[in-house]
């Protein structure tokens, strides 16, 4: 049976030395907990570091560790003291680390840690290759494992190779300062599938793809030799439920279940009814904006007096590399900002910092999310930032505040909180007084769409849309391309159509006869187009049909005064001339709830979008999405929706900023098929812009005239420019 190999600097597992004894404990971070389905409930081993050195285990000690680990269906890697001074401690975090925060004055090239990373890169290598079989796959995690997609692919080139970056990944124009950057795009380009946390991120790699490695990129596709290599953002979740039920239980603790710290928060939150705390929990490190945040505060109470006395910010700084000097000059400023603060500001009842420097258990920090008003979250640059989730998973009140920097990868898909830039001390402090004075029926709306979401797109679900999108990319289908409607096909288009004895001439309506507005109600057609519609209709060799999805009544409103030929709503209704409205087709809407949870999926994983559910249809709108990603994300989505759908009788329609998925019963193509039976037509003209009008070019003869307005993906016989380009076309068929 096939496996997954899970690769990641450390193994899931917290490995101890005691007295020559081990202990191992399974870790519940959130990777681990991610990955499970994949790991200890799949056929799947894990492969890293077990955080012990060569130098502290003897060949006993050594046998040991391996036999602990496998039961836990891990696998070590073997690791120096001097592999971790160089490759983990030096180059993963004194250069990749800060370079890939922007914190290029703290970015070191030093070339012995370079050789050492890809040293400790290979020895990961030598172990995937020991332990893979034809048919695996492998999902390697992070920046201190960037050059082995690679290492694995040249050896085994069949293997599905997926990679995460679970940090942000920087602009070109930082990146390109990185002395060895081609082996590091090399590297990471041996995975078939490369994800990150957001589109910034993936748009930023493809950036240096395109303009270090002179590479093919087309949408989040990038062409390598005979390879394709597929880009996408995934943003990570949290175990939701974990926290949410956590403080479900913390709420209903009696008072000689709760803890020191938790009667603390209580005596100070009901010791005055206007009482709040403002929350801030980081690891002390450069990236977290720890520094700035305690400066904006100091800020936000000379700005707002009132609150003195009220509002206490909770800062807990858990110790992170506190051997290096960065860190170290960190927590030294930190202690000073919040002596002088707390100095400046206290009385002898108040203390506007309570400052932590040290790392909590879970239950006191469910106890600090729960007390806590509002959340401040600040980083200068953060890959995701799961604290923010955390936090607002465990408002099971309905109320609180998140009040959160924009440069944190989780900014982007929580736009219900408060977002700020947080080098702009006027916004976080005005921000703080929204947050603190927000009406409850706010927080409460602001909080269920967040949450929501969250419960939705979990760490679980993260993993499972990983593994998906790695499966898919086995799939790889090429897409037919047509060409240009060019001066000889036009002219031999006139000439067949002015000698046929009978012609049909189906033509689509936006996008196609006039252009897409904001307001679609303003594409009403103007003058010169209908005194053009009435020409073709009026020629005793032609058939004119309009064949739009637009609705009955829009083009009843439109077109009252004429007689033409229409079929509208993308199939169900039909007027034919001097005859009454005719619906076509019964719709069954029986399919919905399977097919909405996949757009909702969709929605996780593109901000801006949205699902809309019509009485015959599902929508998914993606105006207000970036529309780069929107237009990776059209893509896909229809590639799983029509591999979905195939035996369900349902149709995929693309039209402007919006996919929609109605029956199969409905459709252009059926509409047609209709037309062309009930006639004989010895020439056919065929003109649309979009996924509606494929089943229209589907169902005519081969021999007619199919067009593509603007695009050259399709399964017309031929593209045009634009509605001018249509429009010209059209009147050389009236000329006289």
């Amino acid at each position: 049976m096939n496996k997954t190999i899970i690769v990641s600097n450390r193994l899931p597992l917290q490995i101890k030395l005691n007295d020559e004894k081990l202990e191992v404990v399974p870790s519940v971070g959130g990777l681990a907990t991610g990955l499970k389905s994949v790991h200890s409930e799949g056929n799947g081993i894990w492969i890293g570091w077990s955080g012990l050195t060569e130098e502290e285990l003897n060949e006993d000690l050594k046998k040991s560790v391996n036999q602990a680990v496998r039961k836990e269906k891990c696998e070590a890697v073997s690791l120096t003291q001097h592999d971790i001074d160089n490759y983990y401690l030096g180059f993963s975090n004194k250069t990749l680390w800060p370079l890939f925060h922007y914190f290029m004055e703290y970015t070191e090239f030093e070339n012995e840690q370079w050789e050492s990373y890809k040293r400790v890169n290979e020895k990961f290598a030598d172990v995937v290759l020991e332990h893979i079989k034809d048919g695996d796959q492998v999902w390697v995690h992070d920046y201190q494992l960037l050059l082995l997609p690679k290492l694995i692919k040249d050896k085994k080139p069949d293997t599905s190779i997926g990679f995460f970056l679970h940090i942000p990944f920087p602009s070109y124009e930082i990146f390109r300062t990185f002395p060895w950057r081609e082996e590091i795009l090399e590297g990471m380009l041996g995975a078939d599938l490369l994800g990150f946390h957001t589109y910034d991120y993936e748009r930023h790699f493809l950036s240096s793809v395109k303009r270090i490695m002179r590479l093919e990129v087309n949408f989040n596709e990038i062409s390598m030799a005979e390879r394709t290599i597929k880009v996408d953002s995934f943003p990570m979740g949290i175990d939701y439920d974990k926290f949410h039920n956590a403080a479900l239980e913390h709420v209903n603790q009696d008072d000689d279940q709760k803890s020191e710290l938790r009667k603390r928060l209580d005596d100070h939150i009901q010791s005055d009814t206007n009482t709040k705390l403002i929350l801030s929990i980081d690891r002390m490190d450069y990236t977290k904006g720890i520094p700035n945040r305690i400066r904006a505060f100091e800020y936000f109470l000379n700005k707002y007096p009132q609150f003195k006395e009220q509002v206490r910010l909770i800062m807990l700084a858990v110790p992170s590399r506190s051997d290096v000097p960065q860190y170290q000059k960190l927590k030294r400023d930190t202690d000073e900002l919040v002596g002088r603060i707390n100095g400046q500001f206290a009385t002898v009842s108040w203390t506007p910092i309570w400052y932590y420097y040290r790392s909590m258990p879970f239950e006191n920090l469910i106890d600090l999310y729960t007390s806590s008003q509002v959340a401040l979250i600040t980083p200068v640059r953060d890959g995701m930032n799961l604290v923010a989730k955390e936090y607002i998973a465990t408002r099971t009140n309905g109320h609180g505040v998140l009040v959160l920097s924009e440069m944190a990868g989780a900014a982007k898909e929580m736009n219900e909180a408060l977002l700020i830039n947080p080098n702009n001390f006027e916004q976080i402090a005005d921000s703080l007084k929204y947050a603190l004075e927000m009406p409850e029926e706010e927080q409460a709306r602001r909080l269920k769409i967040l949450q929501k979401r969250l419960k939705r797109y979990s760490v679980e679900k993260w993993a499972d849309e990983f593994m998906i999108s790695l499966n898919s990319t086995k799939k790889y289908k090429e897409t037919s391309i047509t060409r240009a409607l060019d001066k000889n096909v036009s002219s031999q288009m006139v000439s067949d159509f002015e000698n046929a004895k009978k012609n049909l001439l189906l033509l689509d309506y936006d996008g196609t006869l006039v252009g897409f507005t904001n307001n679609p109600q303003d594409a009403r057609p103007d003058d010169v187009l209908i005194k053009l519609l009435l020409k073709l209709d009026q020629l005793e060799n032609t058939d004119l049909v309009l064949i739009s999805g637009r609705d009955r009544e829009t083009f009843e409103r439109w077109l009252n005064d004429y007689d033409f030929n229409l079929i509208t709503d993308h199939g169900v209704w039909l007027k034919s001339k001097n005859k009454n409205w005719k619906m076509l087709e019964q719709v069954k809407t029986q399919w919905m709830e399977n097919i909405q949870p996949i757009l909702e999926t969709f929605v996780d994983r593109t901000p801006g979008t949205f699902v809309e559910k019509k009485k015959f249809s599902l929508a998914w709108h993606y105006r207000k999405a970036d529309p780069e990603l929107a237009q990776i994300r059209t893509m896909e989505l229809n590639t799983v929706l029509t591999s979905l759908i195939s035996n369900n009788d349902l149709s995929v329609l693309e039209g402007n900023k919006v996919i929609e998925i109605k029956s199969s019963n409905v459709n252009k193509g059926r509409a047609t098929s209709r037309l062309i039976t009930s006639k004989h037509y010895d020439n056919i003209i065929a003109i649309g812009d979009d996924w509606t009008d494929e089943f229209t070019f589907e169902a005519l003869p081969e021999n007619s005239y199919t067009i593509k307005v603007g695009s050259k993906k399709t399964k017309a016989n031929y593209y045009i420019k634009d509605t001018n380009a249509v429009r010209e076309l059209l009147v050389k068929f009236v000329s006289d």
